[in-house]
């Protein structure tokens, strides 16, 4: 098979993050002899500025972790909206007896 540019060109970010295997070092390292345009191109990446804080991809644990919290989050919301909607619920019915016994006391 034969490797084509944009393969390395996907490849690149992780090059230049130190995440690859050896093998992988070896076939950018092996295509930058072969394209030295290429060469200064992934050179100028590697010299700027590129963002440190990258974020990786979460473990499974961390996963779970991240799961557990939304989820005890949401429930925490939704008990939250349940009591404002009952509050709201029991104040509106308690101003409708007030009004309806007000309204029933002045007929009387």
């Amino acid at each position: 098979m034969k490797v084509t540019r944009n393969v390395i060109l996907d490849l690149l970010p992780m090059y230049l993050a130190g995440e690859v295997s050896a093998d992988t070092r070896a076939l950018v390292e092996a295509y930058q002899e072969k394209d030295p345009e290429f060469a200064s191109v992934a050179k100028d990446l590697a010299d700027s500025d590129l963002p440190k804080d990258i974020p990786i991809p979460l473990k499974k644990e961390d996963q779970m972790e991240a799961y557990r919290e939304a989820k005890r989050l949401m429930f925490q919301r939704t008990l939250v909206k349940a009591i404002v909607i009952c509050v709201v619920f029991l104040g509106t019915m308690g101003f409708m007896a007030v009004v309806w016994f007000g309204a029933h006391r002045a007929l009387n």
